[in-house]
């Protein structure tokens, strides 16, 4: 056993180290987003969620960027950096919140609510975005929601936890939310967190529901479903730095089981529980290092917006970066781990 384990940490850091030859010889950059297998974290330029990600790549100089996520992420990639080749991994790699509403049910959604505002969570298709007056993410969507007057209804898509908790804090009565989920929140539900926190009562219980995953849990915290006592709800680099400046030593994590990674790796000394350790998204996790090799030598897969849906995906983009977008991510900290742990 030792010796495949030995084995296999030698092909993980030469696929590791030929990946990144060959992102020098394409001036490429590689994203991966927190919820990627741990050994495509670690090949990465930068660690983070769709959105930062995305806005990190336009700032580069590399003309390719390598996106290892999922389909509409890359879609993002491609309408900030229009003059850039975004390559996705592998085509499979998709998202069953943004898949629960297309183009022509939001146009047959706006057509029943004339006049009313759309605001779209970025977990969405490109051309879903092209249809919205906003883009939000869980961070600040009560604050996009709060900049429309409050005489307009909304139509708030594709999340519905997440549209429920920013109804119930809004206070919006003419906020119409579509019934989409993200197949993950399922694991993540109030009697699992309440029996986590049971068991580790000193722990401080920290959401990151960026991706979707674990909006239900903020929706349960507003609710009421869940004692908001020593409860955080935290952006990406919110989520990463709470560790550092907590008292606490142990933290259950309610989210994708990817993060955990990044936690354990930037926070040593702190000790991190899953919330549901079932909660995986199966498809950030068909994204491989042989798969992102392959994606680098033969530039595949090309993902592109044409530019009349992606200058009006922008709009709704910028829109709600001039409300509240997010803090600009940092470069990836050096670690001394080994390749694939």
């Amino acid at each position: 056993m030792g010796r495949r384990t030995a084995s296999t940490t030698r092909e993980v850091a030469d696929l590791q180290a030929r990946i990144k030859r060959l992102a020098t010889k394409r001036n490429a950059v590689i994203l991966a987003h927190n919820y990627q297998r741990p050994e495509v974290q670690d090949v990465a330029d930068f660690v983070g969620d769709s959105l930062g990600l995305s806005r990190e790549a336009a700032k580069t100089d590399a003309q390719v960027i390598v996106f290892c996520g999922v389909h509409f992420m890359a879609e993002t990639a491609a309408i900030l950096s229009p003059n850039k080749m975004v390559l996705l991994p592998d085509l499979a790699a998709g998202c069953s919140l943004a898949a629960t509403i297309d183009g022509d049910q939001l146009r047959e959604w706006k057509a029943e609510h004339p006049g009313a505002a759309v605001v779209s969570y970025v977990n969405t298709t490109a051309e879903v975005k092209a249809e919205s007056d906003y883009c939000c993410t869980s961070g600040n969507a009560v604050e996009i929601v709060n900049s429309i007057p409050e005489d307009r209804d909304v139509l708030f898509l594709p999340d519905m936890f997440l549209g429920a908790h920013v109804r119930r804090v809004t206070g919006r009565r003419n906020m119409h939310v579509w019934m989409g989920e993200c197949h993950v929140h399922a694991g993540i539900d109030p009697e699992n967190i309440n029996h986590q926190r049971a068991l580790h009562p000193g722990a401080e219980f920290l959401i990151h529901p960026e991706c979707g995953c674990a909006t239900s849990a903020v929706e349960a915290v507003s609710a009421g479903d869940v004692d908001p006592e020593g409860v955080q709800i935290l952006s990406t680099e919110g989520m990463i730095n709470r560790p550092r400046i907590s008292d606490a030593n142990e933290f259950i994590v309610a989210t994708e089981v990817g993060i955990l990674h990044r936690l354990r790796r930037e926070n040593p000394t702190k000790t991190f529980f899953p919330a549901n350790e079932l909660a995986v998204c199966a498809f950030m996790k068909v994204t491989t290092l042989p798969k992102v090799l392959r994606s680098l030598e033969r530039l595949e897969h090309h993902i592109t917006v044409d530019p009349e849906t992606s200058a009006r995906a922008r709009k709704a983009i910028e829109r709600m970066i001039a409300i509240g977008g997010n803090r600009p991510l940092s470069p990836k900290p050096e670690t001394t781990e080994d390749p694939g742990e």
